[in-house]
């Protein structure tokens, strides 16, 4: 049950970043949830030290702190891709 749940919380913090970063469009069900899941792991990785907080658990901070690494994710790839953020 634990993994459905990851899943779908990453799809909706994938989702939000897509549409924060205007790439709402360009993205479907499946690579939202990867950026969800990957961008919560680069904000507990990068944003969590910091920023001095702890994202362990299901809070409303652990919450913030994957949608920032989603957001960066996006934007990594934007700039990539596009060659600018947005």
């Amino acid at each position: 049950m634990d993994i459905i749940i990851q899943l779908v919380v990453g799809g909706v913090i994938g989702w939000l970043a897509s549409i924060i970063m205007r790439t709402n469009a360009q993205q479907g069900i499946i690579l939202n949830i990867i950026v969800g899941i990957v961008g919560s792991f680069i904000g507990g990785k990068l944003l969590s030290p910091l920023l001095g907080v702890s994202a362990e658990g299901f809070s409303v901070v652990s919450l913030l702190i994957s949608l920032g690494g989603a957001v960066i994710l996006l934007a990594v790839v934007n700039l990539f891709r596009k060659g600018k953020v947005r």
